[in-house]
């Protein structure tokens, strides 16, 4: 039996920022209204043409590729998580795999949104585990702005979301002090369409309704979400996957020396983090320059914090998330 540690970190978002004031332009709100609900000042959305899911996601491969010092050669599994496809498929695990010239190597896609990149390092952790890998590349890549509505009508939910992409590079490590220690996933489909984006797809509303109906007020195809009941199930679920985590390695809230959540709203991570009285030291957030990038927003983060010196051997390092679906999940990682 191995443990998996994260060897390379990397991530990507677009040059083109986009603030408040840039949308308060598009739709009625302002800044003031968008910090007080969300804490976001920015987000960073593509430009057609320059940017995709997969081109995001492979720029954020090179450099968590880079820095694991290992060679591409070496990379013996892919797992790209995300909600914004290329393609409806094929997905675009195969496309990171065509695109950085890897081997024929597996690919596969994680459809799990907010928890995705979770989800994605839980089961590349199992995979190298166990030995039947050596060096994977997990990958949380979107993009949101192209399928959002830019209008009032939809400003609750698109004056959250952001484009990006972060990448690690899971390897084998020996040392059973070291690593991820466990990982711990969730779902409760019963709320699935309160976070939900039901068209197109095969079971209610596929191309052909759309273009038949050709109806401007339709908005199954634009992402809804029922904030206050996900606040009110994300504060809960944050707290009992974060609790779980610690339980199972007979571990403190004191022992974490730094916690990533999702970046889903920073009301959210403030809650979490005042309930388990962590310091600032101790949180990492940027969603204030990012926004919501669903599976890209723990892998940016934790680029960032490592980045920035805040991440160091021996630390013990949480990532919670919380999501459509719904689903959560956390890993718990001794740096």
């Amino acid at each position: 039996m191995y443990h998996s540690k994260i060897t390379g970190l990397g991530y990507y978002v677009p040059d083109n920022v986009v603030t408040n004031e840039d949308l308060s332009k598009l739709m009625e709100t302002n800044d003031e209204w968008i910090q007080e609900r969300t804490g976001i000042k920015e987000r960073r959305h593509i430009i057609r043409g320059e940017d995709t899911t997969t081109s995001m996601g492979v720029k954020a491969a090179e450099i968590a590729i880079e820095r694991a010092k290992v060679a591409k050669e070496d990379i013996d599994f892919v797992i790209f998580a995300t909600l914004s496809p290329d393609y409806y498929f094929p997905g675009p695990g195969v496309l990171v795999q065509r695109d950085l010239g890897l081997k024929t190597v597996g690919a596969l896609d994680v459809r799990n949104q907010c928890s995705g990149f979770v989800y994605a390092i839980s089961i590349a952790d199992q995979y190298i585990k166990t030995g039947m890998y050596k060096n994977i590349l997990v990958i949380g890549s979107e993009v949101h702005s192209t399928g959002l509505d830019m209008t009032t009508r939809g400003r609750g939910v698109s004056v959250i979301f952001g484009d990006g992409a972060g990448a690690a590079v899971l390897s084998r490590e020996e040392d059973l002090s070291k690593g991820i220690l466990s990982t711990h996933l969730h779902s409760e489909g019963q709320h699935a369409e309160e976070l939900s984006l039901i068209a197109p797809g095969m079971g209610k509303r596929w191309i052909t309704d759309v273009i038949a109906d050709n109806d401007p007020n339709d908005e199954s195809y634009y992402p809804y979400m029922n904030g206050q009941f996900v606040f009110k199930n994300a504060v809960v679920r944050f707290s009992e996957v974060i609790n779980e985590g610690l339980q199972v390695n007979n571990l403190q809230v004191s022992d974490i020396n730094m916690l990533i959540p999702h970046q889903a709203n920073l009301r959210i991570s403030q809650f979490i983090q005042s309930k388990f009285k962590l310091t600032d030291d101790q949180v990492y957030n940027n969603i204030q320059k990012y926004g919501n990038t669903t599976a890209a927003s723990i892998p940016i983060a934790l680029t960032e914090a490592w980045e920035q010196g805040k991440i160091k051997e021996g630390d013990l390092v949480v990532l919670a998330a919380f999501g459509s679906g719904f689903t959560w999940g956390s890993v718990i990682i001794r740096w």
